[in-house]
């Protein structure tokens, strides 16, 4: 028996296979293509799709990128960004060095410098995105919740120096003012129910 098989419908409405034997002979292999045409099971494929067509847009299973766009859960490890404190605007970044430890990638390079106050600041920050696997051990790690994954995953430009650096990923200053920063909910972020979770230490005094 050949393995080509086929499928035919019973009395009852059942769909069941049955092996075909293969052709012997290039007649036969013709007769078979030709006994295939008369059932025009090609026609009944696109008249399928013709049907979903004719139900309009409100059926239709296809976005129309980049017009409409699927809505990304908070959770969705994209391009990072680099926040600011709500209170004061100052990077939140202390520079400790804990995401360029812990990237698999070796992606992440940091610089940090001290100011006239003694006073660690980050001078450069940069990824790598083309090594950057996205697996999100920075933002976990990172105990300020400086860095975060957004949502911006069109990030597509014909010059590489464009990508990683700090200018880039941290949030502008009028934005910032706008109020359009908000505290961030997506990987790496504290849950809503958080100080429910955590334990407060008895005082020894």
């Amino acid at each position: 028996m050949g393995l080509d098989q086929f499928k035919n419908r019973n009395t009852n409405g059942y769909i069941y296979y049955k092996h075909e034997e293969p052709a012997k002979n290039g007649w036969e292999e013709f007769v078979k293509v030709f006994k295939r045409s008369i059932k025009l099971e090609l026609f009944a494929g696109l008249w399928i799709v013709f049907k979903e067509m004719a139900k309009g847009k409100k059926n239709s299973h296809t976005t129309q990128y980049p017009l409409e766009k699927m809505p990304i859960g908070p959770r969705y490890r994209s391009v990072h960004k680099l926040l600011r404190l709500l209170e004061s605007g100052n990077e939140r970044c202390i520079g400790c060095g804990l995401c360029e430890k812990i990237c698999v990638s070796n992606c992440i390079r940091m610089d940090t410098k001290t100011d006239k106050n003694g006073r660690k600041f980050v001078d450069e920050y940069t990824i790598n995105f083309g090594r950057c696997i996205y697996c999100g051990l920075c933002a976990e790690v990172c105990p300020e919740l400086a860095i975060v994954h957004g949502n911006e995953y069109e990030y597509a430009s014909e010059q590489r120096s464009l990508f990683g650096l700090k200018k880039d990923m941290l949030t502008p200053i009028d934005e910032f003012k706008n109020n359009r920063q908000k505290e961030f909910e997506g990987y790496g972020s504290l849950s809503n129910d958080a100080d429910k979770s955590v334990k407060k230490t008895p005082l020894p005094y």
